[in-house]
């Protein structure tokens, strides 16, 4: 088989997949336990007659199992990448990091990696991830001192020790996706690792906020434009929610509203810490998205579109994204609205599959690593 072969777990939507797919990377099998998305799976690459192996329950499989599905040997597949179900290590609610039941589906990733051995690996998360502990305590409960599996970033150095305990040297920082070209300001971790100690990095920006040294990050009106979407398919706002909408500029939220109307329009939200920006959030012609949520008509997690009284479609979603027109997403609304949401955009699986054709054509040119800390702040 090719020598750029990739196994795609926790697989989605394909986002990630299809960036990785431009670059030069042959996808053999996805692993995707939502139903919907597996039926978009399916239905894609039946479609673009390249039908793939999928399989559904992580938990469920081994590495033989996957290898003989590929017709791949141990050693022999280019990349695994995934992105572990991230809820556990979310800044929102109560975090249980890898002690919950979802945070050990890091341990089915780390697995499959062992018992696969690619050559490189690529794992996405959300930032919360890098200040997540192994244990939470609620600060309540809490006295002058912590146990080290309280601390702040104890979950993400035991995977970096994991990745490092079966022979996996790696590369890790936090990427906005605006930076690689795509039309969101959309933060995830990254973690590269090369199982033959390769040199390796992150990719360097090709954009940036204010345009100095590189262009401009792209903004919704650019990709917006030109998008063929006759019969939006949306999620309507309930005419309580447009008597507020309706009074919101381009850019604006919440706050945007007149004084006197902005506690009604809250409600128990309005007294709430946080900067509660996504409330009656509207987006703004000239700048790039903010995050794409998976329910974009949502109170909290408002995106109303520039000059319509609606949240943005499924295909404006997707487009943001970084998805093909033609990309067909299965299930209801809802479905539709989650594996979107849920993507990682797929211009920045392009940006990290660049890089990594660059270490395996021998190109790649060294840059200077940007220093992060492990214990930064995490709001998500």
């Amino acid at each position: 088989m090719s020598n750029l072969s990739h196994i795609s777990l926790f697989s989605g939507a394909m986002g990630l997949d299809l960036g990785l797919e431009q670059s030069g990377f042959q996808t053999l099998a996805a692993v995707e336990i939502d139903k919907a998305a597996r039926e978009t799976i399916l239905t894609n690459t039946n479609r673009l007659g390249k039908p793939l192996e999928i399989f559904s329950d992580i938990t469920q499989l081994t590495p033989e199992i996957l290898l003989s599905a590929t017709k791949q040997k141990r050693g022999e597949v280019a990349l695994v990448s995934g992105g572990p179900p991230c809820q556990p290590f979310s800044t929102a609610g109560k975090r249980g990091a890898l002690n919950d039941p979802r945070g050990s589906l890091f341990r089915d990733f780390l697995r499959m990696v062992e018992g696969i051995q690619p050559r490189f690996f690529i794992m996405e998360n959300v930032r919360g991830l890098l200040s997540a502990p192994l244990r939470h305590r609620p600060i309540s409960e809490r006295g002058q001192s912590l146990d080290p599996e309280e601390e702040q970033g104890s979950a993400f150095a035991v995977i970096l020790e994991e990745f490092s305990r079966i022979g996996y040297q790696f590369v890790y920082g936090l990427l906005n996706a605006a930076d690689y070209g795509v039309p969101q300001t959309r933060e995830r971790v990254i973690i590269l690792g090369t199982r033959d100690h390769e040199n390796i990095q992150l990719p360097t920006a090709t954009h940036s906020a204010t345009g100095l040294y590189l262009p401009k990050w792209k903004t919704l009106r650019e990709t917006l434009t030109g998008l063929h979407d006759p019969n939006p398919q949306f999620q309507a706002y309930s005419a309580a929610r447009l008597k507020y909408l309706q009074l919101i500029p381009e850019g604006g939220n919440w706050r945007n509203l007149p004084i006197e109307l902005r506690q009604e329009a809250m409600g128990g939200a309005f007294l709430s810490g946080g900067g509660k920006v996504g409330f009656y959030r509207r987006l703004a012609w000239d700048k790039p998205s903010p995050t794409i949520t998976t329910s974009p008509a949502q109170k909290a997690t408002d995106m109303c579109h520039p000059t319509h009284l609606r949240p943005i479609s499924v295909r404006e979603a997707a487009r943001i994204q970084g998805f093909p027109d033609d990309w067909h997403f299965c299930g209801g609304l809802a479905d539709q609205y989650r594996q979107i949401g849920n993507a990682v955009p797929v211009g920045l699986g392009a940006a990290l599959g660049d890089v990594l054709m660059q270490v395996v054509s021998g190109t790649l040119q060294p840059h200077q690593p940007v220093q992060m800390s492990l214990f930064m702040d995490a709001s998500y």
